[in-house]
C-alpha cells in the first residue's frame, strides 16, 4: 500500500481531492510553485501536509505522485518522478497527445521501473473500453457536446457564430491527436479514450456546440469483437471552477484510494 503520497497543484481540483479524501489516506506533500507557497501554507496550516516546490524538498521519497495541475505539470515533473522510481498519476491526460513527451515518459518509466497511471477523469466506460481492446476494436467514436459559450476562447470562435446558434452544430470531426492539438481544453477526455482504445490516430472525435444542452455531454461509441456499446455522461463542473469536471476530481480520489485499500475495483 502506498503510504507517502505527493499531490501536485492546489487549484480547484486538488482542493476537491483533499476535501473528499478518505480519512485513512493522507497526503504527505503538496508540490506547488514558489509564488504560491505563502498562500498555500496559510490555507493548509495544521493539516500536516508539507508544502514543497521541488522533489528535493521532500523529507521522504514519495510512493506515488498525483498530478492535478495541468498539462505543464506533466511535462515538467512526469519524467523526473518516473525516472526516480515514483509512480505518477495523470489527470491532465491531454498532455500525452504530444508523442515526444510520451516517448520521454516511457523511457523514464523503464529506467525507474515505475508506472504512469492514466486516470479515467471526466468520462465513464474507460474500463470497458480498455477491456474491449484486448479482444480487438473496430471503431471508437467520441463526441463532446457543450453549450456554445463553453467553446469561447477556442478555434470554434473562428468557425461558428457561437452567440447566435439555434441548433446543434458540429465544428470538428477528425482524429484524437489533432483534436487535442487544436482544442487543448477538451483534450483530456479525448486523450484518455484514445489511450484506452484505438490510439490517437484511429480514435474519431466529434466536437459540437449545442444551445439545447446545459452542461457538458460526453458520448462514446465503441464496436469490436466483444459487441458494441454506447455510453453517455452528462457531467457537472466543480463549484470553484466551471471548467473542471467534478467526476475528474473524484476519479483522482479513487486513484488514491486504490493505493491505500486492500481491495481494488
Amino acid at each position: 500500500m502506498k503510504k507517502n503520497i505527493l499531490l501536485i497543484g492546489h487549484g480547484a481540483m486538488a482542493r476537491k481531492v483533499l476535501q473528499e479524501l478518505p480519512d485513512h489516506l493522507q497526503i504527505s506533500h503538496l508540490l506547488i510553485r514558489e509564488a504560491q507557497r505563502a498562500e498555500t501554507e496559510a490555507a493548509l496550516a495544521g493539516s500536516g501536509i508539507h508544502i514543497v516546490t521541488s522533489l528535493e524538498e521532500c523529507e521522504a521519497v514519495p510512493d506515488f505522485a498525483l498530478e492535478c495541475a495541468g498539462h505543464g505539470a506533466v511535462e515538467q515533473y512526469g519524467a523526473e518522478f518516473l525516472a526516480k522510481g515514483i509512480d505518477f498519476g495523470v489527470v491532465s491526460v491531454g498532455a500525452l497527445a504530444n508523442k515526444a513527451l510520451m516517448d520521454q515518459l516511457e523511457a523514464a518509466a523503464q529506467a525507474g521501473k515505475s508506472q504512469l497511471h492514466i486516470l479515467a477523469g471526466a468520462v465513464a466506460g474507460i474500463d470497458a473500453l480498455a477491456a474491449a481492446r484486448e479482444g480487438g476494436l473496430d471503431e471508437v467514436i467520441y463526441s463532446s457536446c457543450k453549450p456554445p459559450l463553453s467553446w469561447l476562447n477556442s478555434p470554434a470562435e473562428q468557425l461558428l457564430d457561437l452567440k447566435s446558434l439555434t441548433e446543434p452544430t458540429a465544428f470538428y470531426e477528425g482524429n484524437a491527436r489533432e483534436a487535442a492539438r487544436q482544442f487543448p481544453a477538451n483534450a483530456n477526455v479525448a486523450a484518455t479514450i484514445a489511450l484506452a482504445g484505438l490510439g490517437f490516430e484511429k480514435t474519431r472525435v466529434r466536437l459540437v456546440a449545442d444551445p439545447t444542452v446545459k452542461g457538458n455531454v460526453h458520448r462514446i461509441h465503441a464496436r469490436g469483437s466483444f459487441g458494441e456499446f454506447d455510453i453517455e455522461l452528462r457531467g457537472k463542473p466543480l463549484v470553484d471552477n466551471p471548467k473542471t469536471s467534478t467526476l475528474a476530481a473524484l476519479s483522482a480520489v479513487r486513484a488514491l484510494r486504490h493505493g491505500g485499500d486492500w481491495i481494488v475495483i
